[in-house]
């Protein structure tokens, strides 16, 4: 458990260096805060525009100088924006999307605990204490019998549990049904929010702790001296030690459950029957709760974007020192040309350097290969003539890219209301842009994918149409994608 020490030293250095800290101790907390929560926290809004941060906070000025007065708040919101996202400040993150010339704008964890911590500062409703006890029970419990590896032990575990549950169904058929009271539905339904609305806030953090293992990595290929397989081997270990470290795992983990359709209708349902409920009612909750699972697919699928880019951004980043290392040496290998030149009419006296031979000169008689008859060519009796037609080349030199990320998004988005997608309904929603090119790249995902299923048989007809106007198809093997 990471927390940090509460010494005096300690404290001290987390006041002069968290932006946390910096945010709740500035002069403007309370605009700033309320802007943070209007902006981003309420709409569950990742990341914008700078266009569109500007307006808003120009909206947000407007309103607060009604109140406060003309002179409130003089400066003008993009020199506020750019404060915030300064590296003094650190409450939002300024960046720019691939293939975008608009800056963005994100929440910072730091930024969002700060928020976190002011919210808990209000007056709860009560505090609920018996729901808390139970799932430290449960908790307990889970990692107990996950730890266990006596089945004797487990199945008498089990067995424990079965008879509890015959005895309680044997109560419901004799008429004696015991129902949680308001207190505990109400206790129930704030930890159920609270927790809910902490996982939001959670992605945050977890985009941040992955840039920041990627940035070390970065800062490790900068410094590295040593030999280029050496330092590949670290680089691609520590991206697999970025996915397999304990936060890689529980995202993984929590993306697979929440991707499957199932679990998504049973928590629409489940939502929908605890709103109904008087006691729930009784306390006015945020319709928007209802809708939380859809914003942590939102939130997922941003985290899965920035893990997808860091990888991207570290092989291009490879390539690059690639590439520098080939200049540099093809520079000193000029270079020797050039020295060798100046010196060629008047080279230095004596001898330069000597070598009895660059290398052993060494013949096994197993390397001798075996004797192999020559084979005889049939040349057949007809006489090939140039062709006269003159056909045109441009088509050799015409490259199209197919951006593999974005038909991975679309996948992606196809499969979230279901197990499986064939790839002929894939195009039949999101209809070929590039032709045989972008059908050939679905053909490589579904290849790469272990879980897609590729047969030979029964063959599918697919069909589109060019960027000329012509219709063309393509008989293919049956490709179905599987979650």
């Amino acid at each position: 458990m990471n927390r940090a020490r509460l010494d005096y030293d300690s404290l001290e250095t987390l006041k002069r260096s968290h932006p946390a800290w910096r945010l709740l101790a500035a002069d403007h907390a309370p605009f700033i805060l309320g802007f943070f929560q209007h902006c981003f926290i309420e709409p569950n809004l990742r990341s914008t525009g700078e266009q569109n941060l500007v307006s808003k906070l120009e909206d947000y000025l407007f309103q607060l100088r009604e109140r406060q007065g003309e002179d409130a708040f003089p400066r003008a919101p993009k020199e506020y924006l750019d404060e915030w996202a300064s590296e003094g400040k650190a409450w939002l993150r300024k960046y720019y999307p691939p293939g975008e010339d608009e800056p963005h704008f994100d929440l910072t964890p730091s930024a969002e605990k700060a928020l976190e911590w002011v919210a808990s500062l209000g007056n709860r409703a009560f505090v609920g204490t018996e729901s808390r006890l139970r799932t430290v029970f449960e908790l307990l419990r889970q990692m107990a019998e996950g730890a266990e590896s006596d089945p004797e032990v487990r199945i008498a575990e089990l067995e424990k549990r079965r008879s509890g549950i015959d005895a309680e169904i044997g109560k419901i058929r004799e008429g004696r049904v015991e129902l949680l009271d308001a207190t505990a539905l109400k206790e129930r339904f704030l930890l159920m929010a609270a927790t809910a609305r902490g996982l939001l806030s959670d992605f945050r953090e977890v985009e941040q702790n992955f840039r920041d293992l990627d940035r070390s990595v970065r800062d490790r290929i900068a410094t590295w001296e040593g030999a280029k397989g050496s330092l590949l081997k670290e680089v691609f270990g520590t991206r697999d030690a970025i996915n397999d470290s304990d936060q890689g795992r529980s995202f993984r983990a929590f993306w697979d459950f929440l991707m499957s359709s199932d679990r998504q209708n049973e928590l629409s349902s489940l939502l929908e029957s605890v709103f109904d409920l008087p006691a729930v009612a009784d306390l006015a909750p945020d319709r928007r709760l209802l809708r939380i699972h859809y914003d942590w697919l939102q939130a997922g699928e941003s985290a899965q974007r920035t893990i997808a880019r860091l990888s991207e951004q570290l092989r291009r980043y490879l390539d690059d020192r690639t590439l520098m290392e080939n200049r540099r040496i093809a520079q000193i290998l000029k270079g020797i040309e050039q020295h060798a030149i100046a010196l060629r009419e008047a080279p230095p006296p004596g001898s330069m350097a000597e070598l009895d031979a660059c290398a052993l000169d060494l013949e096994l008689p197993l390397s001798r290969p075996l004797f192999s008859p020559p084979v005889n060519p049939v040349i057949g009796e007809e006489i090939l003539l140039p062709g006269e037609q003159n056909i045109p080349s441009e088509a050799l030199y015409r490259q199209e890219y197919v951006d593999k990320e974005r038909l991975k998004a679309r996948l992606r988005k196809a499969l979230q209301a279901r197990d499986q997608v064939s790839l002929e309904d894939l195009i039949g929603e999101y209809p070929l842009e590039q032709g045989l090119s972008e059908l050939i790249a679905y053909l490589a995902i579904a290849a790469e994918e272990g879980r897609s299923v590729i047969q030979d048989s029964p063959k599918q007809i697919l069909r589109w149409t060019d960027r000329a106007g012509a219709v063309r198809q393509a008989s293919l093997p049956l490709v179905i994608f599987i979650r």
